[in-house]
């Protein structure tokens, strides 16, 4: 395929090196607002992000019980169009995701993994096929932003000379997640009741544009919001003036998702493993997978019929001591036959859990796991994920729906 078109063009940025090419972290368009209410700031994916504003416990447990406020600006916004219309777009995103991005139906997000050329996991990101203020299709992806400037170079790569990619880095995006999300969003934009889980739509806010899917990344119910940056701090405060709400930092988003089962790109997800190792098999649409018309897909396709060598699984760690990341996951023998790619307690159930890639035949509820960090020994249990069940709206809340 020949390049697409970047729209516009990072002008001091080396797509194929990025973020690495930025010596210093940037700041987010909130960052004076986190750092006026106490928020503890700290290097993360190439931005300075809260960590926690009175305690990653207590935005944990306050999450899980009303709604907290995520502020999620670095990922990457991009608004894929093409001249020769919007299914254009759709089949040529086939070639590097597995996903059925035809199909997609207007206002439908849809969960997919970018691909390399031997079927590993180069980003996992957000599909959503919308309409623009001027009536035209056009797909609005949401990629992590450790990787956003890398996907885009790949995009450009893969993706035929009359797609233009824009990237929206003048819109913030915030994240509404926990069981009261709803009440508290919806006095400020009626209508976003109606929504369901994966889906979106254009709304409205003391007139500024927003975008809003009911989706998230803890578990919860709740919304992402896309809103111009210079709107972010004022639609914020609005947001905190809710009696459900308050600001939470990235340390109880990774607990919150940990317990979630959810995988983090850069840690439970990398270049080297597949969607089949991943256990994300549900991120291959029948029809890519009857069709294998995507890069890695032989070998995709041959691990979901014989194995995989290695599966991810959730533990739960004997004791009270977490196991971290970098953890090795070793046979009786003291062989290193696996690894914990993520680790934490998890304060829903007073207990540490993790994450790690095992021998698929020890990928079995119940098997008993042996850890080692810093040279000392934990026990642990191979667990279901979810480690504590989702909560996502599939029926709409509205009044009569």
């Amino acid at each position: 395929m020949t390049d697409a078109t970047l729209n516009p063009p990072p002008a001091d940025l080396n797509v194929e090196d990025a973020p690495e090419g930025h010596d210093e972290p940037q700041l987010l368009p909130l960052d004076a607002w986190h750092r006026a209410r106490g928020g503890r700031m700290v290097a993360f994916a190439g931005y300075e992000m809260p960590v926690q504003y009175d305690g990653i416990m207590a935005e944990h447990l306050w999450t899980r019980e009303n709604a907290g406020l995520f502020d999620v600006s670095h990922m990457g916004q991009l608004v894929l169009t093409a001249d020769a219309g919007i299914d254009t777009v759709a089949k040529a995103l086939e070639a590097v995701l597995p996903g059925d991005i035809v199909g997609l139906t207007e206002n439908r997000n849809r969960y997919s993994l970018l691909l390399n050329d031997e079927g590993g996991i180069l980003d996992d990101l957000m599909v959503t096929r919308r309409r623009n203020a001027a009536g035209e299709d056009e797909l609005y992806l949401v990629v992590n932003g450790a990787t956003k400037y890398d996907d885009i170079g790949y995009l450009l790569d893969v993706l035929p000379d009359d797609v233009t990619i824009n990237l929206q880095d003048e819109q913030a995006l915030l994240a509404v997640q926990g069981p009261r999300a709803v009440e508290a969003v919806a006095r400020l934009v009626p209508g976003v009741e109606a929504l369901v889980f994966m889906t979106a739509g254009a709304f409205e806010w003391q007139g500024t544009p927003l975008w809003i899917s009911r989706s998230g990344y803890t578990g919860e119910d709740g919304f992402e919001v896309s809103i111009p940056a210079e709107a972010a701090a004022a639609f914020a405060d609005a947001l905190c003036a809710e009696p459900e709400v308050k600001p939470i930092g990235l340390g109880a988003r990774d607990s919150l998702r940990l317990e979630a089962g959810l995988p983090l790109y850069g840690h439970d997800l990398d270049p080297e493993t597949t969607l089949v190792m991943a256990d994300l098999g549900f991120a291959l649409a029948k029809r890519r997978r009857e069709a294998g018309d995507f890069v890695g897909a032989e070998r995709i396709l041959g691990e979901r019929a014989d194995g995989p060598a290695a599966k991810r699984v959730g533990l739960i760690v004997t004791g009270r001591q977490p196991v971290r990341e970098g953890a090795s996951v070793v046979a009786e023998d003291g062989a290193v036959i696996g690894r914990v790619t993520s680790g934490g307690f998890a304060p829903t159930l007073g207990a540490p859990i993790a994450m790690a890639y095992v021998p698929t035949a020890l990928a079995i509820v119940g098997t008993a796991i042996r850890l080692v960090q810093r040279g000392k020994i934990h026990e642990a249990t191979v667990a279901a994920m979810p480690f504590v069940p989702h909560r996502y709206v599939r029926q709409s809340t509205m009044t009569g729906a």
